[in-house]
Formats: C-alpha cells, sequence, structure tokens
C-alpha cells in the first residue's frame, strides 16, 4: 500500500501542476482578449463538431471499454449525435444569442435607453461523470464556448480511455489557451473544484456535488450542479399500460440505467400493479430477446458499482420482497451486468427506496389515486426528471402543478433532455441551474444591464441643494413610477 501512495503522489502532483499553468496561461488569454468575436466562437463549435465525428470510432471504442460493453448504437445515440446536435444548434442561432437585448426604460427615464449585453464570464471549469463521459464533457463545453469563454475540462477518473482521448482530440484541435483537458484521480479533481473558475460546472451525485459548492463557495465560485434523484414514472388510471412499459423498460434500460434522468421508480394504480410488472418485463425480453449474451446491454462501469446495486436487491430480496428478473444472474453477473430487477411494492425503509438507484433496479410501487401519487413524490427530494403516462389532461395538469422537478417529459422518457430549445437542470437536491440552447448560452455569459443616458436628460434637477423645486418634481415623478 505504501508503495502504491508514494507512486500516485507524484502523478497527481504533476496533474495539479497542469491545471494551474493550463488556467493561468486561459486567465491570461481572456484578459489579453476578453471579447471573442461571433467567427471566433463559431469558429470553435466548428472544432467541437470536427473533433467529435472526427474521432467517433475512437470515442466509441473507449467508452465500450472503460464501461466493459457498451453498444456502439447506444454510444451513437446518446453521446456522438446529441454533442453534435447541440453545437450546431448553437451555430444556427449564436448571432441571436450574442446580440444585445433591448428592454422597456420607464417613461421617467426617456429618453434613456436600456439594454442587456451578453459578455463572457472568463474560464469555465466542466466536470463531467462517468456514465455519458463524452456528452457530459463537450454539450457544456459548447454552451461555454459558444458564449465566449475559455474552457477547461475534468472527465471522472472511472472513464480513463475516453479521458485521454478527449485529451488528445481537443489537443489536435484547439490551442490550449481556448480549450484543454485535465485528467486525474480524486486528488487532481478535488484541487479542480478549488480552482477559482469564474463559472463551474460538475454534473454527478448529490453527495459529491454539495462537496463541490463547498469548495467553489470558497472562491465564490458560480456553480451549476447537475446532480440526480430518485425520478418517478407515474402511470395513470388513463394510461396505455403497454405504451407506458415499452417507453419505461426503454428508459431503464438504456446504459444499464446508468443516467441520471432514467426511471427511478413506478407509481402504477394498485390494481394495475402486477399487469405493469408483466408489460414492463415483456417490453424488457422484446428490446433484449437475448439479454443474457448480446453487446446490446451495457455492463456496470465497475466491480465496486455493481457489488453496490447487487446489494440492493439482495436486500430487498433478504427482506421479502417480490422480484421479477429479466435475465440470468448467472449468465450476467460473470460480464458484470445485472438483469433488469423488479421489485415490486418494497417497503419504504429499504435502501433502493431511499437512495437514487442507478442501475438496472426498478421499484413498483402501487399509487391509490392521483392525489397519493403526487404525495408519494412530494415526500421525498425534488427529482431531476418526472415522466407521466395517461390521456386524462386534467390528471396530468394536476400532476405538474402540484410537484416540482427538473424537467418532464409526458408519455414518454428521457426526451426533453434532448430538446436544445428546453432548458436542462435540476431543482432543489437534484441540482442548481441549467444549460441546453440559450439557457446554456445564458449560464456561461454575463448578462449586463446597461443604461444609456440622454444628453437631453432632465435627471440634474435632482441633485443638491435641494429646493421646493426638487419638491415638485419628485411629486411629479411619483405620479409616473
Amino acid at each position: 500500500m505504501a508503495a502504491d501512495t508514494a507512486h500516485a503522489a507524484p502523478a497527481a502532483s504533476e496533474n495539479i501542476a497542469e491545471l494551474n499553468r493550463l488556467f493561468a496561461l486561459q486567465k491570461d488569454a481572456y484578459a489579453v482578449a476578453p471579447f471573442l468575436s461571433y467567427d471566433e466562437r463559431i469558429a470553435s463549435l466548428d472544432r467541437l463538431i470536427r473533433l467529435t465525428e472526427a474521432n467517433e470510432d475512437r470515442f466509441i471504442t473507449a467508452i465500450s471499454e472503460d464501461f466493459g460493453n457498451r453498444a456502439r448504437e447506444e454510444t451513437l445515440i446518446a453521446e456522438i449525435v446529441v454533442t453534435v446536435s447541440g453545437a450546431r444548434h448553437a451555430k444556427r442561432h449564436l448571432k441571436k444569442w450574442m446580440r444585445p437585448r433591448g428592454v422597456a426604460t420607464p417613461m421617467h427615464m426617456l429618453p434613456g435607453r436600456s439594454r442587456i449585453e451578453p459578455q463572457p464570464l472568463g474560464v469555465v471549469g466542466i466536470i463531467s461523470p462517468w456514465n455519458y463521459p463524452l456528452q457530459l464533457a463537450l454539450a457544456p463545453a459548447a454552451a461555454a464556448l459558444a458564449a465566449g469563454n475559455r474552457v477547461l475540462i475534468k472527465p471522472s477518473e472511472l472513464t480513463p480511455r475516453l479521458a485521454e482521448a478527449l485529451k488528445a482530440a481537443i489537443a489536435a484541435e484547439f490551442d490550449e489557451s481556448v480549450c484543454a483537458v485535465i485528467t486525474g484521480g480524486v486528488e487532481t479533481g478535488q484541487a479542480f473544484t478549488e480552482t477559482p473558475f469564474d463559472h463551474l460546472l460538475f454534473t454527478g451525485s448529490t453527495a459529491i456535488g454539495r462537496r463541490v459548492a463547498e469548495a467553489a463557495a470558497k472562491n465564490l465560485t458560480p456553480v451549476t450542479l447537475e446532480l440526480g434523484g430518485k425520478s418517478p414514472a407515474i402511470i395513470d388510471e388513463s394510461a396505455d399500460i403497454d405504451a407506458a412499459a415499452r417507453s419505461i423498460a426503454y428508459g431503464k434500460m438504456l446504459n444499464a440505467g446508468q443516467t441520471c434522468v432514467a426511471p427511478d421508480y413506478v407509481l402504477t394504480p394498485r390494481e394495475k400493479l402486477d399487469a405493469t410488472a408483466d408489460a414492463i418485463a415483456g417490453a424488457a425480453r422484446d428490446m433484449f430477446p437475448t439479454i443474457d449474451t448480446t453487446n446490446d446491454y451495457t455492463s456496470i462501469i465497475s466491480d465496486r458499482h455493481f457489488a453496490r446495486l447487487k446489494s440492493l436487491v439482495d436486500e430487498a430480496r433478504d427482506k421479502g420482497a417480490k422480484i421479477v428478473e429479466v435475465g440470468s444472474s448467472n449468465a450476467l453477473h460473470p460480464q458484470r451486468k445485472l438483469p433488469l430487477t423488479m421489485v415490486i411494492d418494497p417497503s419504504a425503509e429499504l435502501g433502493l427506496m431511499k437512495e437514487e438507484i442507478f442501475g438496472p433496479v426498478l421499484p413498483i410501487l402501487p399509487a391509490q389515486s392521483a392525489a397519493d401519487a403526487i404525495e408519494h413524490v412530494n415526500r421525498g427530494d425534488r427529482p431531476l426528471a418526472l415522466y407521466w403516462y395517461g390521456e386524462d389532461s386534467t390528471a396530468r395538469d394536476k400532476v405538474l402543478q402540484n410537484t416540482v422537478s427538473g424537467g418532464v417529459t409526458v408519455n414518454d422518457v428521457l426526451w426533453h433532455v434532448a430538446q436544445e430549445n428546453l432548458p436542462f437542470g435540476g431543482v432543489g437536491k437534484s441540482g442548481i441551474g441549467a444549460y441546453h440552447g440559450e439557457a446554456g448560452f445564458n449560464a456561461f455569459s454575463h448578462l449586463k444591464p446597461v443604461f444609456y443616458q440622454s444628453r437631453f436628460a432632465a435627471g440634474g434637477v435632482l441633485h443638491p441643494p435641494y429646493t421646493e423645486k426638487t419638491k415638485k418634481v419628485l411629486s411629479l415623478l411619483r405620479k409616473f413610477i
């Protein structure tokens, strides 16, 4: 152990030294050119798109090797396509986003003019997670570059092959004074959070997000925290159970449930509890007919995460919960994979009902009514996502109005996250702030208020010394406020 520690320390110190060098370089570059032009920002977005497409095969292979197995198609959909789509959306709308925004000026301040002028913040730090290691590094980077910032990215140490591939790809396309990658483990990550960035974005767990926020607060660094939580899928009485089941099964099994907006648990009418479980199981078998052997089904990222998920299932089984599995544990466990595991009506005391699951384990709970489902959601922390299935618009609107979540998809799963015109972010313990599309541009900009006074302004009449004339002007002014 001592030898391992001695060997690890120099690597961490070298990474931290590199972090400090790059941060100073980018701060200096920002000081020299604090407002990058439209053309310069478009060029950065083009570089990001080019490196993503040119390194597609390399990224896909690296991610699959880091996980143990992940289907090429899954990475294409959730990482490559989403990243390129977001960057192209920013290109199409950047001129409008950059334009100063006129706002109304009160009558008593005319003929002055008021505007909001977007301004780059400076150097933005991005801490990306392991579950979607490419998309969750480059999508916020695209937003920060569109806003005219310099960017430093710290990928997760759990996906080292992707981290090195991303570092090389960015170094080949970008000057390091504009965008660069820092690799390393926990010590490097800690140093990254303590760096006085002009904005810091973190995607990951609520527990780590809290520590990131505490470290950033020492520098008064503003943060965007994209966290997680127990995102519910609510099946209304009016829902088509089979259609809802197909959607939920897909959302839970994409990336083997290792998705921050995956449905964490299902609330379904009590009399449809078994039918819901059967329908989800059937949909899972349709999507993964050879789940025990197919490469379409993703592995769990690490032995530690696999052991944690298995212990949640073991606890539920030991406490007598009814469990339905799709897939053979004997066949899947050696591949570091888990069957889709439905836990029917589990006790609230079980671990899987207290913490975000982040894997292919799905509690299915009975709800006595729509009001009961709403009450259940509101008893917990505010989730990152909520999914509602049904045709009754009154019931739908009641759920939307009486629950608070980061985002919602109605009659499907995940898709609100893919809409660049919708902001993506959490609320409460599921996150702070949002990005995607214009929301991302705004998040990484200072929306500077500017008032342009007119040479015909009469504000001088309010300057001292105060006289009877001042009182009359104030009396008149108050009628217009």
